[in-house]
């Protein structure tokens, strides 16, 4: 599996362009047959700053990802949007399949 995770910071005056952007953005990569998940999160610590994580089943997806239309429209706008450089984790981890429970917390009766 390959997982990404970025940093997002966003221009205070473009935030209503990152959320049609963003929400775009989600619903095509979601949907894309590599795709295993997609998600953007506000930070906590940092204002006008959105996490994207993501996981692709594997390099070739990734790739098949990085051809697609709605990759350009989106690389292609960001710039106009981010108030500084993204920053990025990318890790490839063949024995990750996906998300797993969480042992060390569990819903109370």
């Amino acid at each position: 599996m390959i997982l990404i995770t970025v940093k997002f910071p966003i221009r205070e005056d473009r935030l209503e362009e990152w959320k049609e952007l963003s929400q775009f953005y989600v619903e095509h990569v979601s949907a894309e047959p590599g795709n295993v998940f997609f998600e953007f999160s506000e930070s906590v610590h940092e204002p006008h700053t959105f996490v994207c994580i993501e996981g692709f089943r594997d390099a070739d997806a990734g790739a098949e990802h990085m051809r697609q239309a709605h990759v350009e429209r989106f690389m292609g706008e960001m710039p106009d949007i981010v108030s500084a450089q993204p920053q990025i984790i990318y890790v490839d981890a063949e024995e990750v399949t996906g998300f797993g429970p969480m042992g060390e917390i569990q819903p109370r009766a």
